[in-house]
């Protein structure tokens, strides 16, 4: 059994490792740097991520090994007990105000959406792996958002809307994969974008001709050219409606993406602080323990949404290059082992946890810069969170795992 286990290690593609090791370092020097002047529980970080490195690094080789035909066989099962973790949030106390956090009564808490979220992408693999769906008709890529949306939907009542957009991103980009007619994806996508675009006339109007574009050129009837144009249009004028649906707190994160001085000492104080590190830095940073905005607190959330705001202030923008590079290469390493998989399943497996990547990738980066409103959505391998950091790391695993070379 154990010879049997070291040839599943050896036959992997261990080579992202090096990538995903390199991250970490980045990360525990940053949080390390965090910790020499503060006293209070931020300062803990550093010492809490490397107490759950030891398991996350546990968790990665019993991703790795684990059989692929009993996670085939049994993730409908764990989809439904991941619906129930997710769940058992509400039957406790608010914490931080939300119902993200499951409290044991440990030092941590145990956040159960973080595993949710490649539970998702598991389940979606087989339901389109081992369906053979006519992926050209409409109606059966509805299938798949439904998969994605019940857990969707009780994350974005925690509220978590963050999560609950990382929950949904893999779900295009599989049925995509599978070769799903890419108009069909866009009809699903479009309402949404329509509402988005909608805060501004002149974006809103680009949009619309963008739309009536498309969908003039797509062989359709007629009949389904008009609906499809006039509903973007109806959901773009019902904006103001959607807006007021919104909570309080949603509506000054929105607006003080666009202008942090709205509110610079309320929702607007986290971007200003966040740039303000990242310009002092310069190209070479100042130092460990030297960033003025990271030690005397100016910065908030820094171990872990605004961690990058860290190492653009202390490392430099040369090392924020340098960790984009990173995550690059193992994100294209990703997709090329999605390209080589040996069957189907593998291979969505792999592509919908490439989707989770880049999009903590991109949230977390974009908000560090004000491009997009504050979600608390950490860093892989680099933020602070102990369930962030197991989860990743079994997401690793199964990289691993599915993109190995059998022998």
């Amino acid at each position: 059994m154990i010879l049997n286990i070291w040839k599943k290690i050896k036959n992997s593609p261990n080579i992202i490792l090096l990538n995903v090791f390199c991250l970490l370092t980045i990360g525990l020097f940053c949080l390390y740097s965090i910790s020499i002047i503060q006293e209070e529980s931020s300062s803990q970080a550093f010492y809490k991520q490397l107490l759950f490195l030891g398991p996350a690094i546990l968790l990665m080789i019993f991703s790795t090994v684990l059989s692929k035909r009993f996670i085939h066989k049994n993730i409908y099962l764990l989809y439904g007990i991941s619906l129930i973790l997710i769940s058992l949030p509400f039957y406790g106390s608010k914490i931080a105000g939300t119902y993200r956090w499951i409290d044991y009564g440990f030092p941590f808490l145990f956040q159960p959406s973080e595993i949710a979220k490649w539970v998702i992408v598991i389940t979606l693999a087989r339901f389109l792996s081992d369906n053979n769906l006519q992926v050209k008709n409409f109606i059966s890529n509805l299938a798949p958002f439904a998969i994605a949306l019940i857990p969707t939907f009780i994350v974005l009542n925690q509220p978590d809307l963050g999560t609950a957009f990382i929950m949904m991103l893999p779900v295009i980009p599989m049925l995509y994969w599978v070769g799903a007619n890419p108009f069909h994806l866009f009809l699903i996508v479009a309402p949404f974008l329509s509402i988005l675009t909608a805060f501004n006339v002149i974006v809103f109007t680009a949009w619309i001709i963008f739309i009536g574009i498309i969908v003039f050129f797509y062989r359709t009837k007629l009949w389904n050219k008009v609906v499809i144009f006039f509903l973007n249009v109806f959901l773009g004028l019902i904006f103001p409606l959607i807006w007021n649906l919104l909570r309080p707190y949603q509506k000054n994160r929105i607006l003080s993406s666009i202008n942090p001085e709205l509110d610079p000492l309320g929702a607007g104080y986290q971007v200003i602080q966040s740039k303000t590190a990242l310009g002092s830095g310069g190209f070479f940073g100042k130092g460990l323990g030297q960033g003025t905005q990271t030690q005397l607190k100016f910065l908030p959330v820094q171990e872990s949404d605004f961690i990058v705001s860290v190492i653009g202030e202390e490392l430099g923008f040369l090392v924020i290059i340098f960790m984009l590079f990173l995550f690059a290469s193992l994100l294209i390493k990703m997709v090329s082992l999605a390209f080589h998989a040996s069957d189907r399943f593998s291979s969505l497996i792999i592509i919908g946890i490439t989707t989770i990547f880049l999009g903590h990738i991109f949230v977390n980066c974009s908000m560090t810069a004000g491009l997009i409103p504050v979600k608390g959505l950490p860093l892989p391998f680099i933020s602070y969170g102990g369930s962030f950091l197991l989860s990743s790391f079994m997401m690793i695993g199964f990289i691993l795992n599915f993109g190995r070379t059998e022998p």
